[in-house]
């Protein structure tokens, strides 16, 4: 069983009300204020062991560790501008429901990833494009 943890707490909650896929070190500078004694290493380790116990997913994105509350599986876009991450759940529907029945292993999850520019980038590269 796992000591209860207020910093573990409050990174979980702190994570659980965004909706956007931060790193560490946004959770570190959110939570510093009402946790001085809260350390870089600590937000990891504890990032780790929520990402280890399922509660957390660990996203890659352009050499960035991101995290999502949401751990079920969904799909991803990466702006390659800004570097955000949006989830796009309706994206899930593409993916072949039979691809189990044409493959000789066992599909334990997946996750498909999209990549290019988000809404705000597209816009100011429309506008740019424009002059």
């Amino acid at each position: 069983m796992t000591r209860y943890s207020r910093q573990r707490e409050a990174i979980r909650k702190q994570l659980s009300n965004r909706g956007d896929h931060p790193t560490a070190e946004t959770l570190y500078a959110e939570l510093k204020t009402n946790f001085p004694e809260l350390s870089l290493a600590t937000v990891y380790r504890n990032l780790g062991q929520l990402v280890s116990w399922g509660e957390v997913a660990r996203i890659d994105a352009y050499g960035a560790a991101r995290f999502d509350w949401r751990v079920e599986p969904h799909s991803h876009f990466f702006c390659r501008e800004c570097g955000c991450v949006i989830d796009l759940p309706e994206a899930d529907d593409i993916v072949p429901h039979n691809l189990e029945e044409r493959f000789d292993g066992v599909i334990e999850s997946s996750a498909s990833n999209y990549f290019g520019l988000c809404k705000e980038c597209k816009e100011k590269s429309d506008k740019i494009a424009k002059n």
